[in-house]
């Protein structure tokens, strides 16, 4: 049978560069488009592509040193896959991450910070479709490290926001509410805002940590493929 075609594996124009075929492939892997545990064949990506193997395995090799990409000896390249405590690291990472962004933005200008997330917030809250919202979500969290003005902090938080997208589709029924998520957002941003750097670590911390007690404890009753 063959499979759809999806709008992150489609031909690039001929200029493309490993690093477009790299953010392809990162978002093809976040959206669920290429499954965890999946095989990525040179040949197969190469024409959905449009693009040669020699930049195809520069891209890929990028993915392999951010970790969603794994090698195995004589098999080839695969999708990584998540497991529960993949999951706790993740968010521990993101959670360190983001808790340094806030901290960096609450020393600058944290009332027109919080004035942007509170706009994408409001962005969340005008949507009730679930995929809609997740992008949102990631877009807010995407932003509030951005604003922190880090180019590191930015590059390390990029692989666990694509991992987040991949636990999101993986178990989209044991993620928060919609509505949950806009209050959670909103008192997030609302505290950025008003430069209580005490009141913003705490509600990040919550945050992670409620998301992963979400993610975590459906895990062993997701559906099998």
């Amino acid at each position: 049978m063959t499979e759809p075609e999806s709008e992150f594996i489609a031909p690039l124009a001929q200029e493309s560069t490993p690093s477009l075929i790299a953010d392809k492939l990162r978002q093809a892997i976040a959206h669920g488009h290429l499954r965890p545990g999946s095989q990525l064949g040179e040949a197969d990506l190469a024409r959905k592509l449009g693009v040669s193997r020699g930049p195809l395995r520069e891209g890929m090799q990028r993915l392999t040193q951010e970790g969603l990409l794994v090698s195995i000896p004589y098999r080839g390249l695969f999708v990584i896959e998540l497991t529960p405590d993949d999951v706790r690291d993740m968010y521990l990472a993101r959670e360190a991450i983001e808790r340094a962004a806030a901290r960096r933005i609450l020393h600058s200008d944290h009332a027109t910070a919080g004035d942007e997330l509170l706009a994408i917030v409001t962005e969340m809250a005008a949507t009730s479709d679930p995929d809609e919202i997740g992008e949102v979500d990631v877009r807010f969290h995407q932003r509030l490290v951005e604003l922190a003005d880090s180019s590191r902090l930015s590059r390390m938080h990029q692989t666990y926001l694509i991992e987040t997208q991949m636990c999101v589709h993986a178990l989209a029924d044991s993620y928060a509410a919609p509505s949950d998520r806009v209050v959670e957002h909103h008192a997030i941003a609302s505290a950025i805002r008003a430069g209580d750097l005490e009141l913003t670590d705490k509600l990040l911390l919550a945050h992670m940590e409620d998301a992963v007690d979400r993610l975590v404890s459906r895990w062993d009753e997701r559906p099998e493929d």
